[in-house]
């Protein structure tokens, strides 16, 4: 195959997930961090480079500069896979000149970034007919009675930009419990330069959270699909998923499909719904435009989103596929589970019997796999080093 895969981050699983699913077909892979601590993606056997490049964050006009001159040295332009969302944001910025050197989704300047955005999202779901939680912004007048009246206590703040707010607050949401606390956590983010909205915390526990998982071809159709449903998350009750399961959930097509669609979304996305336990209605709380953290769960599941859009992207496009019933595989990230755990019990939300019973059934795990052990081993190296707070050469 002449086209590269270039994956933008190598750190996370997500970027592993990339290369292995790319990788395994033949694709030549490459993966570009700004350090090479912690960043267990390179050791995988399916990556074909590993390159270091300029901090996307400290220095973008380097690391664009970087991105041009790598792809003006291929013979083909390279397909281009943001691995979090700060790398999607910067792909956003400069999507007019990524575009003459690489081979991305065609999707309209700056609908990612609305996509991303909390108050954008909400507004295109509303004009689209998405159920979503009700807010209040804190620059409307008597915010703090609106919040009183319309949503109550707890409620969430929740930022509008969240990478930027997770990468200064190293959490994803305050929850407040008083009008002191709402005004306290407002005026914090106000301080961080964040923009923040103050939503209802719609009810159920983390098992009524459920995405939708969708790839786009360039006509903005679904082509390949299936649902999840969440069994826990770290942090806990509003966090990332460390245990997921594959679940058929007809519904969240017949949302999710019509919302992508309308909006005109082309490449992967994943809608994060939450049923409201009270009522059964399922709400839109935020989409990721980028590969999943349920990645290697899709891939079990029998679909291989990196390399959907890999063959749509280079002219010769899978046929569609539906993973339209329950295959019985979870995703599991054991090191981020375990804290969770912890936490469920310590809180009384979940009891050791449950958390047992749950682990009996079929594993696609985030970082283990045995026909690549590597990345597995430098991972637990990294942890344990951070754990003793040890020095090891290949991350210095």
């Amino acid at each position: 195959m002449e086209n590269k895969a270039l994956v933008l981050g190598a750190n996370y699983y997500i970027g592993l997930s990339i290369i292995r699913c790319l990788g395994m077909h033949g694709i030549k892979v490459a993966a570009v961090d700004y350090s090479r601590k912690g960043t267990y993606g390179f050791f995988s056997k399916y990556l074909s480079e590993a390159l270091i490049g300029p901090n996307y964050k400290n220095d973008p006009e380097g690391f664009l500069a970087f991105l041009v001159e790598y792809a003006k040295k291929q013979s083909a332009p390279p397909v281009l896979f943001p691995s979090a969302d700060p790398y999607v944001e910067f792909i956003d910025k400069h999507l007019d000149i990524l575009r003459q050197y690489y081979l991305l989704p065609s999707i309209e300047q700056s609908l990612y970034t609305r996509v991303m955005k909390k108050d954008s999202l909400h507004a295109l779901a509303a004009e689209h007919g998405v159920r979503v939680p009700e807010t209040v912004q804190p620059t409307e007048e008597d915010y703090l009675g609106k919040v009183e009246s319309i949503i109550k206590y707890p409620c969430l703040v929740k930022p509008t930009d969240s990478p930027a707010f997770v990468s200064i607050f190293r959490r994803k949401v305050f929850k407040v419990n008083s009008r002191k606390e709402l005004a306290e956590a407002v005026m914090k983010a106000r301080d961080a330069g964040q923009e923040v909205i103050i939503q209802r915390i719609i009810p159920g526990f983390d098992d009524h959270m459920y995405t939708f998982d969708a790839y786009l071809n360039e006509d903005s159709k679904v082509t390949h699909w299936t649902t999840c449903q969440k069994y826990r998350q770290y942090p806990i009750n509003f966090g990332a998923s460390v245990y997921t399961g594959q679940k058929y959930v007809q519904e969240l097509y017949d949302i999710g499909a019509r919302f992508l669609e309308g909006i005109g979304w082309k490449g992967f996305a994943e809608i994060e719904f939450k049923k409201d336990a009270e009522t059964g209605e399922f709400y839109l709380i935020e989409v990721n435009v980028r590969t999943t953290n349920l990645n290697s769960l899709l891939f079990k599941s029998g679909l291989n989103m990196p390399y959907v859009a890999y063959r749509e992207l280079t002219g010769d496009p899978l046929e569609p596929k539906a993973v339209n019933y329950d295959t019985g595989y979870v995703f599991w990230y054991a090191f981020g589970d375990m804290l969770a755990v912890r936490d469920y019990i310590r809180t009384g939300q979940l009891t050791l019997g449950q958390v047992i019973k749950s682990y009996f059934m079929k594993k696609a795990y985030a970082v283990w796999n045995p026909k690549d052990p590597m990345p597995s081993l430098a991972f637990f190296v990294y942890k344990l080093s951070k754990a003793l707070n040890v020095k090891w050469g290949s991350y210095n």
